[in-house]
């Protein structure tokens, strides 16, 4: 079983404003609201691959229950936690350039996290998956999944893939996951160095990541593709696709779930890094969560 978790949920109300301009009153062109949260995206994204799926993590409010009432509706498997205050609510504006106003989140404890622990206990076996996406409302410290992980003492054989950034991210490696994804902003921020795609750097800091715990690494760098180092001592880069850009949203969950379908198909860290990034190019070029048959065309561009 693939479980997700997604701490700090949203509903994302996306709008196009045409020329948007500051201080007066801008009407829409266009708007539309889903279901947010990286956990979530690649629980669809995955359940459009056609894996089995259960995404878990904390919802409140009316703007949870409206969560929860979309993934059901869309057959999402879910087990999420009522907590106090208000699921966030992100905007999402797309107007000359693309433009986020990201919410705090829902009021989570630590014995709501403790909860959370207890469900994932009762059913997570060797060779299932936990994908722990996204930020923390916050309530929570930047400790936040590493001290999850040491609540949860998963049993051996279960893969952590672990897609955050800052100590969220860095935190988490001494539990050694399987899997870690930065994108080249979170990479560069987290050396404390200036942007660059220049492979052969990103590599160096990748097998960095690696000497503090994680196991594969791989490296989001948008329409500059993406860099991976492996547990077996392999560095790989792969081109993404040409395209218009259509919404960037969603893109590296798309990859996160485009990776782990691949590699669960075919145990090749290299065919599943070609899929991954073939599956973000086709999330960056359409509205949505991209389909399945979207994803093989895209990755059909890239051969």
């Amino acid at each position: 079983m693939l479980y997700t978790l997604t701490f700090n949920p949203s509903l994302d109300y996306y709008v196009k404003v045409n020329n948007i301009k500051q201080g007066i009153v801008n009407r829409t062109a266009g708007e539309r609201l889903i279901p947010g949260g990286k956990g979530i995206n690649v629980s669809l994204a995955l359940k459009e691959l056609g894996n089995d799926t259960t995404a878990l993590g904390f919802v409140a409010g009316f703007t949870g229950k409206a969560i929860l009432e979309e993934i059901n509706g869309r057959g999402l498997k879910n087990q999420f936690i009522q907590v106090g205050g208000q699921t966030r609510i992100n905007v999402k504006i797309k107007s000359v350039a693309e433009t986020d106003i990201n919410g705090e989140g829902a009021i989570v404890t630590p014995a709501d996290v403790s909860s959370l622990v207890k469900k994932l206990k009762k059913n997570v076996r060797a060779g299932d998956w936990i994908i722990i996406s996204g930020s923390v409302p916050p309530s929570l410290p930047k400790t936040a999944y590493a001290d999850f992980l040491d609540e949860l003492k998963a049993p051996k054989g279960v893969n952590i893939v672990v897609d955050a950034s800052d100590g969220l991210l860095t935190e988490s490696l001494r539990h050694k996951p399987f899997l870690i994804k930065p994108n080249i902003y979170e990479l560069c921020e987290i050396f404390g160095m200036a942007h660059t795609t220049e492979t052969r750097r990103v590599a160096q800091c990748a097998r960095e990541l690696q000497k503090h715990g994680a196991r594969n690494v791989i490296v989001s760098m948008g329409a500059d593709g993406a860099v991976m180092v492996t547990e077996t001592e392999q560095a790989m880069y792969v081109r993404a696709a040409r395209g218009q850009l259509v919404n960037s949203v969603g893109a590296g969950d798309t990859m996160v779930a485009g990776f782990i379908h691949e590699y669960l198909n075919t145990g090749n860290y290299f065919k599943a890094l070609n899929f991954a990034t073939a599956a973000g190019s086709a999330c960056a070029f359409t509205e949505t969560l991209p389909t399945r048959e979207q994803i093989e065309y895209v990755e059909s561009l890239m051969l």
